[in-house]
């Protein structure tokens, strides 16, 4: 999966917040719905997505995880 294709990073966008390319939808809101639970169908009815578009954030996460972009959280 080429998260590239699904994911920009602008700017001009929500303060250049990772979101879905042609929306302005945020990642973290996706992926904040997953981690609670919500069901890929739904979040694609709720704001008119594909499943695709979906792994993209799940991608985007895992590959910011890869490069070590985070930071630690205290005890």
């Amino acid at each position: 999966m080429r998260w590239e294709e699904h994911i920009v990073i602008d700017p001009a966008v929500r303060g250049g917040q990772p979101v879905i390319r042609g929306t302005r939808v945020p990642v973290d809101v996706i992926l904040g719905a997953l981690a609670a639970g919500e069901r890929t169908e739904d979040l694609c009815q709720a704001y008119a997505l594909c499943e695709e578009q979906i792994r993209a954030c799940l991608a985007f996460a895992a590959a910011e995880i890869a490069e070590g972009r985070y930071h630690a959280v205290p005890h």
